[in-house]
């Protein structure tokens, strides 16, 4: 295994170290023409071929997704807001609501820091129709409304916290 290994590296060496054919810059005189038609953004037309958005992918929102997603914003609220309990205690709750990247990102924070200490009303949820995957909810505490955006993997899988946004000061 070392010997091909040895050879490659030689190889490369060599090839690094050969003096160039031709240093001279070359100016093309062609102009650039685009391989495919330019996609257009969102408002100006469409970014895929046949300009349709693309569905859900058979997931719908109904009251019971509202429902649940309502519930897990609430229920991490609730266990977010509570800066007087111990970090690991306090991670351990939390990470049940939380995404995999969210567990991670919330691992260094020092509840003692949070200003909310309890919620205090139900969820609203900003529901996009034409998103299945995620939504976004405004949980009321006592230091404000915070923003919580909540993702799903699919239709029967469970809503997850990937972000909890304190309220803008």
């Amino acid at each position: 295994m070392k010997k091909p290994l040895t050879l490659l590296a030689v190889a490369l060496l060599c090839v690094s170290c050969a003096p160039a054919t031709n240093t001279t810059p070359t100016v093309s005189t062609s102009k650039a023409t685009a391989s495919a038609p330019v996609s257009l953004s969102a408002n100006s037309g469409p970014q895929a071929p046949g300009g349709t958005v693309p569905a859900t992918i058979g997931i719908t929102w109904d009251q019971a997704s509202k429902d649940q997603a309502m519930d897990v914003a609430e229920n991490a609220m609730t266990d977010f807001a509570r800066p007087t309990l111990e970090e690991k205690q306090w991670a351990n709750d939390l990470a049940r609501w939380l995404t995999p990247q969210a567990t991670a990102d919330y691992s260094a924070v020092d509840p003692a820091n949070i200003p909310a200490s309890r919620v205090t009303g139900t969820a609203t949820l900003s529901v996009d129709e034409a998103n299945g995957f995620g939504v976004m909810a405004a949980v009321p505490t006592n230091a404000g409304t915070y923003t919580v955006q909540l993702l799903r993997t699919g239709k029967d899988a469970p809503w997850k916290v990937n972000r909890l946004t304190p309220p803008a000061s």
